[in-house]
């Protein structure tokens, strides 16, 4: 019994962490409203070191088309614009010396449907690894059946294991309905 739980809770941990990473994933997907989030990629050369943006900067939204980026040390803002034209995000930031600004512009219908794109190829992603976190939960099953497991036991495991991706495609689904509607909302 602790062994089949073992695998279902290894199972579980998983599709979880398949979910999270989607939500991560999609967050970086900008649907034309301005967000912190869309810079979470961004390492900038800290005295040598590539440290994350947040880490040397205060970033926020002026608007939702204004994204703002108050550096700890006005020294740093240059690395900074150079962090983020690297980073290739399709930003062109404007610093006043002060502070650095970017403006994210509005988006194209085409660009529109490349972000769709790239959204489903996200959740497909996520679909693969709740499909193999199962896959490796029903071989568990199948070694323990053949050390002597009862195979209704491991059937009813089995059916559980599939409820669980079930439920957590249906998690997918709802990420990807969510995202795609704030994508292709103008």
């Amino acid at each position: 019994m602790e062994e089949i739980n073992f695998y279902i809770e290894e199972a579980k941990e998983g599709m979880a962490n398949a979910i999270t990473h989607l939500d991560d994933e999609l967050k970086t997907i900008r649907a034309g409203k301005a967000n912190p989030a869309m810079l979470s990629g961004v390492m900038v050369d800290y005295y040598g070191t590539l440290t994350p943006l947040q880490q040397v900067s205060n970033v926020g939204t002026l608007d939702a088309r204004t994204i703002t980026i108050q550096p700890w040390e006005k020294a740093m803002i240059g690395p900074i614009e150079k962090a983020i034209l690297t980073a290739n995000l399709g930003f062109n930031p404007q610093n006043n010396g002060e502070a650095i600004r970017i403006a994210v512009p509005a988006l194209t219908e085409d660009r529109r449907k490349q972000l769709v794109k790239q959204v489903k190829s996200e959740g497909e992603n996520a679909r693969v690894s709740i499909r193999n976190a199962r896959r490796d939960a029903n071989e568990g099953i199948k070694k323990l059946q053949k050390d002597g497991l009862a195979e209704d036991l491991a059937k009813n495991t089995e059916v559980e294991i599939q409820k669980l991706t079930d439920t957590y495609n249906k998690i997918v689904e709802e990420l990807l309905d969510k995202k795609e509607q704030e994508v292709l909302t103008v």
